[in-house]
């Protein structure tokens, strides 16, 4: 296993992290994510610990704490050998305030985490979405109290858009609080748009990138094709992320024929591309059976070429936008003139 720094953190985290979206099973979305009980979390958790991985994200919402409960006494011995992250934004119960990114609910969230993951402390708390209603400063304070506190070590965001990021970086700065160390967002071969204006900040601002669904919700695990697919997937059932079908194929077709030549699956293809990023400090894999973990986890050792990167570029690549195609014009730029 190969390790990166976590922003400027100090912290090494493993290139592969464990996702944990498939633990548990209340509600309909969650059984169709994994349902996986107790016997088959410990089997992935514990698979991947001696595998080398140490980074282990969940989030109190997974189906509705349960994924938190499962993982908890899956660490039981071994909670010190993780950096262990979980997210707090989603809405736990009915009532108005179990929801939201409130001093309120955040502090009754983090307590509620902690006992359902067996620790005394949490190494990266993330707020899972942006939250239109509360100040970002109010937010931003109550974080900065929980690492006060010695309850949460670092913070970080997920599913942000880069103006909601900045303006958090820009209050923590104004206001000497603690600031988000990386943001946890979708990016896979099959979705790119995270290069157009996050990918910029993450590298002027220098903090870390964790993808999640880097197999854009499995269509990018080789089980798809145009004329068939596994009925068996989550993406048969529950189709997101939404990927853009026609063009998603004409990847599938390049990265299949690389595959074939490396003798490796389509989803160590995507896995290997996303890795040969320097942006990216995890890749956040998820698994139902340890034969998907097994398979994952050989993602490491692909080495793709010049060739293969440009080959899955150019079937990929984003379309110009405004103001990309400005840029791309070039005629001002001046010498050694950086470009993202």
């Amino acid at each position: 296993m190969n390790y990166r720094e976590l922003a400027d953190t100090g912290v090494f985290v493993s290139e592969l992290c464990l996702g944990t979206m498939t633990f548990g099973g209340r509600g309909q979305i969650w059984e169709m994510m994994g349902g996986l009980e107790q016997k088959g979390v410990d089997g992935l958790v514990h698979g991947a610990l001696d595998a080398g991985i140490n980074f282990v994200d969940t989030a109190n919402v997974y189906a509705t704490g349960e994924s938190e409960t499962l993982l908890g006494k899956a660490l039981a011995g071994r909670r010190h050998d993780v950096v262990l992250a979980t997210k707090v934004r989603g809405r736990m119960g009915p009532g108005p305030n179990q929801v939201g990114l409130s001093r309120l609910h955040i502090l009754h969230e983090i307590e509620a985490s902690l006992k359902r993951l067996g620790t005394d402390y949490v190494d990266l708390y993330q707020i899972h979405r942006f939250d239109v209603l509360t100040s970002i400063e109010d937010t931003l304070r109550t974080l900065d109290d929980l690492v006060r506190s010695g309850k949460v070590r670092y913070i970080g965001c997920s599913n942000l858009a880069a103006w909601q990021l900045m303006k958090a970086l820009a209050v923590s700065r104004e206001r000497g609080l603690e600031r988000f160390k990386c943001t946890q967002s979708y990016y896979s071969l099959a979705g790119r748009e995270l290069e157009r204006e996050m990918m910029p900040l993450l590298k002027d601002q220098g903090l870390g990138l964790l993808v999640w669904s880097p197999l854009a919700g499995g269509f990018l695990s080789g089980k798809f094709t145009r004329n068939s697919g596994d009925e068996a997937a989550r993406r048969a059932t529950f189709d997101f992320p939404p990927v853009n079908k026609e063009k998603g194929f004409d990847i599938l077709d390049v990265a299949k024929a690389i595959a074939d030549r490396h003798t490796v699956s389509v989803a160590q293809i995507a896995l290997a591309w996303i890795l040969a990023n320097s942006a990216v400090t995890s890749v956040i894999i998820g698994a139902r059976k340890p034969s998907q973990l097994e398979d994952n986890l050989k993602a490491i050792d692909v080495k793709l070429s010049a060739e293969d990167l440009k080959a899955l570029d150019d079937a990929s690549k984003l379309a110009p936008e405004y103001p990309a195609w400005m840029e791309m014009l070039g005629t001002d730029r001046r010498p050694g003139e950086r470009r993202y």
